[in-house]
């Protein structure tokens, strides 16, 4: 699909839920299922009807420099709530990305400042929630709410791991954000891994074994 053929997010499935009496209907999505390194993280988004946004788009489809300018946007809105869950990586090795994912999902929920009563969850699983929601696959490209979720956990994520590279600066974690990149699997074999590296993936597990 071309950059003028991709969706862009609409509040057409918001709207559906307000339509059937639901009244806080919260976008969540999710960043850091592939790396190597790193926590996962999730962000919840609460759009209040009738609010317009330029820019939201699915944080894949973004420049780091627009995806960055649009988070500033919603950090400043006065009127969008959002909140974000973080699951570090000895707890992903525990329960698999996955689990790990959706436990991050629910935290973001917990976190919110408002009490969602409908959840529009990227992707074609649904957390263990006794709340009401749609699973949205391509959720990132067809609703506003999830769009902006997965710009803030995003822009959160590679914030934490540009953190992370300052404790850990041989690693390249600024440029790679803990993925599979040729210079990060050389820089593995070279020093080891970290504890933020995630023993149970492929190819950190087999270079870690003792």
């Amino acid at each position: 699909m071309t950059q003028q053929q991709q969706e862009v997010p609409t509040s057409l499935f918001e709207n559906q839920a307000y339509a059937l009496g639901y009244e806080v209907v919260v976008g969540i999505d999710e960043a850091g299922r592939g790396p190597l390194a790193g926590p996962v993280v999730a962000a919840a988004c609460y759009v209040p009807q009738g609010i317009e946004i330029e820019g939201a788009l699915d944080s894949k489809q973004l420049e780091p420099s627009k995806r960055s300018q649009v988070f500033e946007y919603i950090k400043n809105h006065p009127d969008i709530m959002y909140a974000t869950g973080i699951v570090d990586p000895s707890v992903i090795d525990s329960i698999n990305i996955l689990q790990a994912s959706m436990q991050a999902m629910l935290l973001a929920v917990q976190n919110l400042p408002v009490d969602a009563d409908y959840l529009l969850i990227d992707g074609n699983q649904f957390p263990r929630t006794s709340l009401p929601g749609l699973a949205l696959v391509r959720g990132d490209q067809r609703s506003v709410s999830i769009a902006l979720s997965s710009i803030i956990a995003k822009e959160t994520r590679d914030d934490l791991m540009r953190e992370y590279h300052k404790k850990w600066p041989l690693y390249g974690f600024d440029s790679h954000k803990g993925y599979a990149t040729r210079d990060h699997i050389m820089a593995v074999k070279a020093y080891g891994a970290t504890p933020i590296h995630r023993k149970s993936f492929e190819p950190i597990r087999s270079l870690t074994k003792n």
